[in-house]
């Protein structure tokens, strides 16, 4: 999987990835200790409606981009979002009033809604072949993961021998390095589609328009589901149900992210026989089944096996997630013309945050107020009515049919066959400008 590094330009775009990634992580350890300076035990208010924030920049933010992104040079496009996010980090050691969080999370979070979605439709045009794509997608996922144990660790280290308020010198850099290494990045000429036919739709809508994106949209509800839930309320499994001391609650977060890394690192390898759907509906359904499991480990009055399995319970969400999040990109790469992808990224970055917008909350106040017992039953369920949701709107039925226009090595012609009359495969219904009077 490594093998994908040897391309110079995707190297340096995945090393500014990792590097803004640490950075972000490093200002939301310091964003805590900030808030808890400024509210003291309201902290976790203060937080919360960070993140809420957060969401709603995401969710407003990414598709009025999206619908512009195409039209603006994007190695510009994501140099300025970083020098936006360096901005706002050198701004916020400087705060005195809580407000001024939220607006600066508000910019900062505003600024990531511009680069992450713009960095996702770039990398398929830089890694045109399926096999070396789908090898990126595990590897952004991995980062992900990675920077989700190291970023927490490394900032304990640090707060070792420095105040928290130089954590955020840390993200500053890393959103200058970032913008440096995409600066110094070639990237390949902004791609067209041949044949795409069928006129150009762009952002939610147009993303809405293909029926296996609509699907993807059911299973990112799922995801947001088990995820909300491993979030918002490890620290009350681990600190209430099991009583276990707050060194624990690293070690159950642990688990969520090394289910997700075994799965990404073998996908790859299982994508290259299987196709996206026989991967991420099963996973999507395997959900409501940890659910299940999870529900037995909420209900127990005791016992030393609680532990454990509450273990295994979040390493089996990280995999289930992972292994619905990681072919995300190769869907949409296939499904929207390549004029498109910036838009289609876009929206499917904003109405997947707008799941996670409706999760959040949900899973803390119910949490709160009505118990982890119906907290898991409530989410469970919108799990598995979301995945059969997902099931119905990406049917198996075949629609064979011949490409006559497309060219040797486009991403939707991956599973095809040569014929005499240009490439024939089959696939569940699709309206997009691809599939305009096939025969």
């Amino acid at each position: 999987m490594l093998a994908v590094l040897r391309h110079r330009t995707y190297r340096r775009l995945f090393a500014a990835q990792v590097i803004a990634l640490v950075g972000t992580g490093l200002a939301t350890v310091a964003l805590g200790l900030l808030a808890y300076d400024l509210a003291g035990a309201a902290a976790g208010s203060v937080l919360g409606t960070a993140l809420a924030i957060k969401m709603v920049a995401y969710v407003t933010v990414a598709p009025a981009v999206g619908a512009i992104a195409d039209r603006l040079p994007r190695r510009a496009l994501m140099v300025t979002a970083d020098l936006v996010r360096a901005g706002v980090a050198v701004f916020l050691p400087f705060v005195d009033s809580v407000w001024q969080v939220y607006v600066l999370v508000f910019l900062l979070q505003s600024a990531s809604a511009v680069f992450t979605p713009t960095f996702q439709a770039v990398i398929p045009e830089v890694l045109p072949e399926e096999r070396a794509y789908t090898r990126a997608l595990s590897m952004s996922r991995l980062a992900y993961d990675l920077e989700s144990l190291f970023s927490p660790a490394l900032a304990a280290a640090l707060l070792s021998v420095i105040t928290y308020n130089w954590l955020f010198s840390g993200t500053v850099l890393g959103f200058l390095a970032s913008a440096a290494l995409v600066v110094s990045a070639v990237l390949p000429e902004r791609a067209t589609r041949p044949g795409s036919g069928g006129g150009r739709r762009s952002g939610i809508r147009g993303f809405l328009a293909v029926p296996r994106l609509r699907a993807l949209l059911a299973l990112d509800l799922a995801v947001a589901a088990a995820g909300a839930m491993v979030t918002v309320n490890s620290v009350v499994y681990v600190r209430d149900v099991l009583g276990l001391s707050e060194g624990a609650v690293p070690l159950a977060l642990g688990a969520y992210g090394a289910g997700s890394m075994v799965v990404a690192l073998a996908l790859p390898r299982l994508l290259d026989r299987v196709p996206d759907r026989a991967v991420m509906l099963p996973a999507a359904l395997l959900l409501t089944v940890v659910f299940a499991g999870l529900g037995a480990v909420t209900a127990a009055s005791g016992g030393a096996w609680r532990v454990p399995a509450l273990l295994g319970v979040w390493a089996a969400f990280g995999a289930a997630c992972s292994a619905v999040l990681t072919p995300t990109g190769r869907l949409i790469r296939r499904s929207v013309p390549a004029g498109e992808r910036t838009a289609a990224f876009a929206a499917q970055f904003s109405l997947s945050h707008g799941c996670w917008l409706l999760t959040y909350p949900l899973a803390g106040w119910l949490g709160a107020t009505a118990g982890l017992d119906w907290t898991t039953l409530a989410l469970g369920s919108i799990a598995l009515a979301a995945a059969l949701l997902a099931v119905r709107l990406w049917p198996a039925s075949p629609a064979p049919h011949v490409h006559s226009d497309l060219p040797l090595g486009h991403p939707h012609l991956a599973d095809a066959l040569r014929v005499p009359s240009g490439w024939r495969h089959s696939h569940g219904r699709l309206t997009d400008g691809l599939h305009a009077g096939l025969r």
